[in-house]
This record gives C-alpha cells, structure tokens and sequence, in this order.
C-alpha cells in the first residue's frame, strides 16, 4: 500500500518535473523493475516519451561477450552448468526454448565452454566500468541499435533472437539464407518512415555476387530486394554502421575510396565517396546523430575526424585532427553520444579515449573481465526501446 500511495505522489511528480528528471535518477535497470509496480508506473515507463527521452540521456558504451569457464573442465552435460553461472542468471536459451514450448526434458545439452555472459562496457574520464546484464548466450551478437541485440540463435541453428538487454525482452527471428560467417554481415536499423525495425543481412556467394535480404521485426518471412552491384563490396568484415538515415559499408579490408551505403526507408545501395583513401586501421563510426570517418595520416602522428551531415550533398567536413606521437595500430570503435569523446583499441585490448574538447588523449584504465571473447566489442547503449514500442530515432 505504501508503495502504491508513492507511486501515485510520483505520477504527479514526474507531470510537474518532467520525465527527463525521473530518467537521470534512476537506473535503467531500476526504471525497467518499476513498470510492475503499479499501473501509473507502468504507463508512464512503457510510454513512447519516457522511452525516447531515457534514450536521449543514455550515453554509448561497448557491449561484449565474456566466458563463463575459466578454467572448469569442459563437459557437455547440461547440469554441470549450475555451478558454474551466477544466481539468478537469466538464459536467453532457456528462454527460446520455453516460448517454443520445448520440454525441459528435451532441451538440448550445452557445452559450457560455448556459454557466454553479456556484459557492457561504460567509460567515463578515462576509467572503465563493467555492468552486468547477469544474462547469458550461446551466440554471437551480430548487430545492436538503441539498445536492441541481434544474437544468433545456435539452439539447432535456428535463425537469430532481437534482444532488448535490460528489459530482457526477447523474439525469435526466423533464419533467411544460409551463408559462411565469413561471408555475410549483418546489420540492425529504424526505419522512421514505417516506425519500425529492421534486420539487413548481406551475404556472399561462391561467384562473389553479394545478395541482401531484409525482414521488419515480427514478420516472419524475409524479403529479397537488389544487392549492391557486382564488384561494388568486395569483403564483409567490417561491421556496418546505421548513421543518417542509412546503413555503411567499408567495402574493402584496405585502400577504401568510398563506402556502401543502403538507404533505410527505400531499401536502395548507393555508393558514397570518401575525402580521402581509407588505409587498414581507418573506420565509420556514428558521431553525434552524423557519419564519422577517422582516418589516419600518412606519417602515423596524426589522425583526422570527418563527418557527413547527410545524404543529400555528400560533402564531408573535417572536425577534428588528432596530434600525437604515435597513433598506429590505433582502430576507433565509437563516440559517445554525451560528452563526444571517441575510443580507440590498441593492438589487442588496450582502450584509448579522446577528449574532443580538451584535444587529450588518455589511456583507459581497465579492469579485469574487460577483455571480450576474440576481442570483438560493439557500440551499445542501455534503453528501454522495444520494437513494439519503438522510439522516435
């Protein structure tokens, strides 16, 4: 009762001091658990402007895969797992196989060598924080966008699961055309002319011919619509980036003079100069709502910060140059949405954070369980986004 009667006195609250307020209090995690507790809560959490306006403060950070085994003897029997995973560790596994009504008793064993936690990385004046989702995966995570998770769905390979983190809100998506992981890409995007989201999967053939499919989330069949033209991609291994209305491609390991762009709302690929010729350790990255290109100079003592505003005109403005020592070796993984800093990765697992406004460069102080399995980090941010609720970008 006692919790009802603050809830009420919070509603009216949250109508006098706005939503935005409540939003900077509270933990995302904490927000998510208020929904249940009364009905004024859970409308206003579960409103598009609360939704869009807890994405708006959220800032972007690293998503990531850590083993649960550390240095368990490998065993394939299912039960040999409880031990090994925290209390109250939420299975995205379990939790397909339960909404396809699978008894327990045929639930398939999992090697807790293949079993991962979900963890995100948040870095702030120069140190890391790890939160803990306490959920884990057998997959891998193919693609994120305002707080979604694409995850491979390895349960009998049956295509992928759209994950929203927090909120643990999950959905099967069904498995479009078979390809080798080192032939296809993913990539997960909102599509504000039909408000709703969609999963691009790009794959490549054995005659090099890149096909695309496209399916919205909650449809349960995949569309083909036209690839790039032939020769336009030439590798999938870099992940795409969803900026300015568009999803990007790097079309090559090295020497890149333009990159791949698929428009969201017409489903049609463009090509898009570069300013200039993008070498091994240059990336896009999002960049304040805008396309980012950093580039590295020819002398390895200074890198570049472009951006592209739009698609219209395609002109790149340069914002920034990075001056220092030495900056080989050094691959930007993203920009935080607040402050602006953007990230580096050195070598294999050292992070290096850059202050736009100050022009420093800092190493990021790191902790143990920072290292992500095979050193594959993604830029995420915490939401309460759901694709049945999607927010306004």
């Amino acid at each position: 009762m006692l919790w009802k009667s603050r809830c009420v006195c919070s509603h009216k609250k949250l109508q006098h001091t706005g939503i935005k307020s409540a939003v900077e209090r509270d933990h995302e995690y904490q927000i998510s658990k208020l929904r249940f507790v009364c009905k004024a809560w859970y409308e206003i959490v579960n409103s598009l402007v609360f939704i869009d306006a807890h994405l708006q403060g959220s800032d972007t950070g690293l998503i990531f895969l850590a083993p649960v085994m550390k240095g368990h003897p490998l065993s394939s029997d299912f039960k040999t797992l409880d031990p090994l995973v925290k209390p109250n560790t939420f299975s995205v596994e379990s939790k397909v196989l339960h909404m396809q009504s699978v008894p327990i008793c045929h639930w398939p064993c999992i090697n807790p060598s293949s079993l991962f936690y979900i963890k995100f990385m948040e870095i702030k004046d120069g140190k890391c924080t790890i939160k803990e989702y306490n959920e884990t995966c057998v997959g891998k995570i193919r693609a994120t966008c305002n707080g979604l998770i694409l995850l491979e769905n390895r349960m009998k390979k049956e295509g992928l699961v759209i994950m929203n983190p927090v909120t643990r809100e999950l959905l099967r998506v069904p498995l479009g055309t078979q390809s080798s992981p080192h032939h296809e890409s993913y990539g997960l995007v909102y599509c504000h002319c039909s408000s709703n989201y969609k999963v691009v999967h790009l794959f490549q053939d054995e005659s090099q011919y890149i096909g695309c499919e496209i399916i919205n989330i909650g449809s349960r069949s995949w569309r083909v619509v036209d690839g790039p033209s032939f020769g336009l991609l030439g590798w999938l291994g870099y992940e795409p980036v969803f900026a300015i209305g568009a999803l990007h491609w790097l079309p090559l390991i090295n020497h890149n003079e333009y990159i791949v762009s698929l428009l969201v709302d017409n489903e049609k690929f463009k090509k898009i100069p570069l300013p200039k010729s993008g070498e091994i350790h240059d990336r896009i990255i999002a960049m304040s709502g805008f396309l980012g290109f950093v580039t590295h100079h020819e002398d390895m003592n200074q890198i570049d910060v472009w951006i592209l505003r739009g698609l219209g005109c395609e002109v790149w403005e340069k914002l920034y140059t990075i001056r220092m020592d030495c900056t080989k070796n050094m691959v930007p993984l993203y920009c935080s949405r607040i402050d602006g800093e953007i990230i580096f990765r050195k070598k294999d697992y050292d992070l290096y954070a850059y202050d736009c406004s100050l022009q420093i460069m800092s190493k990021v102080e790191l902790k143990k369980g920072c290292s992500p399995f095979n050193g594959c980090y993604l830029p995420h941010v915490n939401s309460l986004v759901s694709w049945r609720i999607p927010a306004k970008r």
